[in-house]
């Protein structure tokens, strides 16, 4: 039976990268797919480019002033209608949101007309949009079975954080950790525009290696546009060497020729992590709301797949540190990227698909 499906996504790529994953699987399986999004959403090169896109009225408001509060109600009024009017002109069969507010009309959308409705959570936090919806929605997929401010427990399903096809394509098989004299390669990215602290410490941390260390370690590392020249020149100035740039296209490529990483722990870097099997130094973002970042780092770390720093208490020291006890132990490295692997799920697109197409059959078998 051919699904039509209403995706609701927007924003960040935490968001759309977990939503056009599970695009290409529905699509892949004959369903339809209708994209609910907003202006951001759209601005992604490679998502979603072969579906029927829709940009939604959308908006949030904090803080304690009533008019903001107001203008937000009646725009997210304004694309729930809309998002009706897409729905209903689909023949829609279910929605999926994937949090955050541009999900908000799509959902209430779907809720309105009755649809089978499924919550995706890409954190081990419930986002305030999901948290809000989890008791008017039919299904919870989690990403993380243990999830923060999770109450309709019954609803919730484990099923990973789907990654991009790209991702899996370079899965490859056995990870290799290098001998003491042959090229080591750390990987540094910092999300979407690079982190500022990672270009602030780790040349620090990678300048304070011993020579011999030095001399056999190539960083390929993610920099914000006005970072970039400092970051090379430090790596220059330490005899490391080094390639620099703003976007790496070749993300996935990069990341399975990698020995290390050095990154924030966002909801799909983790989950590329995982997939991918590889160990990592993580410094979460710590304005990220509800700590949501440290919360998705801490089943990693307890399972030996690599170190959490603080990024209040973070210093190139501690990096230096982490990064020396793997070049010095191929046999640490190989346990943590073993253990990083085993927390993957890389069917997790697979296994959301499952989850919709199980919602809407429990919903046509109510009806029979």
């Amino acid at each position: 039976m051919s699904l039509s499906v209403i995706i609701a996504a927007g924003g960040t790529g935490g968001h759309m990268i977990p939503a056009h994953a599970l695009s290409e699987e529905l699509q892949r399986r004959g369903h339809k797919v209708t994209l609910l999004t907003d202006a951001r959403g759209l601005r992604f090169p490679g998502l979603f480019e072969t579906v029927d896109r829709h940009v939604l009225a959308s908006a949030t408001a904090s803080g304690l002033n009533p008019f903001a509060w107001a203008k937000a109600f009646v725009s997210i009024w304004k694309g729930r209608a809309e998002g009706r009017r897409i729905a209903a002109d689909a023949g829609a069969d279910a929605v999926v949101g994937f949090g955050g507010y541009p999900s908000l009309p799509g959902l209430l959308a779907g809720v309105a007309l009755k649809l089978p409705c499924v919550l995706h959570e890409q954190n081990a936090v419930l986002g305030r949009v999901n948290r809000k919806l989890q008791g008017r929605v039919s299904a919870i997929a989690l990403t993380y079975a243990e999830t923060a401010f999770l109450t309709e427990e019954a609803k919730a399903r484990h099923t990973g954080n789907p990654v991009r096809t790209a991702i899996l394509d370079a899965r490859g098989g056995q990870f290799h950790a290098p001998a003491a004299n042959q090229p080591f390669r750390l990987l540094v990215v910092g999300g979407s525009q690079g982190a500022r602290i990672l270009a602030r410490l780790v040349p620090q941390a990678i300048a304070a290696l011993p020579e011999g260390h030095r001399r056999h370690l190539h960083v390929t590392q993610q920099c914000r546009a006005e970072d970039l020249s400092a970051v090379a020149e430090a790596y220059r100035a330490a005899g490391v060497e080094a390639d620099c740039q703003t976007y790496m296209a070749d993300l996935p490529e990069r990341l399975a020729a990698s020995h290390l990483v050095i990154s924030r722990s966002g909801a799909s870097t983790m989950a590329e992590l995982m997939a991918m099997g590889r160990p990592a130094i993580l410094i979460p973002f710590a304005a990220a709301t509800d700590d949501h970042q440290t919360a998705n780092a801490a089943g990693f770390v307890k399972a030996g797949a690599g170190f959490l720093i603080p990024e209040a208490q973070a210093t190139a020291a501690m990096i230096t540190g982490h990064v020396a006890g793997f070049m010095d132990s191929p046999e640490a490295l190989s346990a943590a990227a073993a253990a990083a692997r085993s927390l993957g799920i890389p069917d997790a697109a697979g296994r959301l698909a499952d989850l919709v197409e199980h919602e809407v059959r429990a919903l046509d078998r109510k009806a029979a």
